[in-house]
């Protein structure tokens, strides 16, 4: 992933999107952050040709109409999405969720801290890793 590469935050809950925006100017994360509120708007986001296609998706598990396993369900069945790396970012601690997220391909799991200085520091190490792989797609 390079710095210019979009990012896809799918998550419902306005102050942990705000936690997140601030999180990446506090590390000095560059990357176009979008942001959908559920599965079914993430999937919107996907399909619509204008928007870039994400370089990585932070997911949320727990959101109304579309939850994050059944976001991550479709996307990893589609050819032209499976490859995008996903990270799920969530406050279930249920081992049920976690295995769930591995089974359906997601690359990581973590559980939010509740304390803002601990997020930055997993958003951080998020950032750090991604930016130093390379894509499957010769990024």
């Amino acid at each position: 992933m390079k710095s210019s590469d979009p990012i896809l935050l799918v998550e419902d809950d306005r102050i942990d999107v705000l936690n997140v925006k601030r999180g990446f100017k506090d590390i000095h994360a560059e990357n176009p952050l979008y942001v959908a509120e559920n599965g079914e708007v993430a999937l919107e986001f996907l399909r619509n040709s204008q928007n870039p296609k994400p370089a990585l998706i932070l997911l949320d598990l727990n959101m109304p109409r579309m939850n994050g396993l059944e976001f991550l369900r479709i996307l990893k069945n589609d050819p032209g999405w499976r490859l995008i790396p996903v990270i799920v970012l969530t406050t279930s601690q249920e081992d049920q969720d976690r295995r769930h997220s591995f089974e359906l391909s997601a690359a990581g799991y973590i559980v939010k801290p509740l304390d803002y200085d601990n997020f930055v520091k997993i958003l951080q190490t998020i950032y750090q890793y991604w930016l130093l792989s390379q894509s499957f797609e010769g990024g």
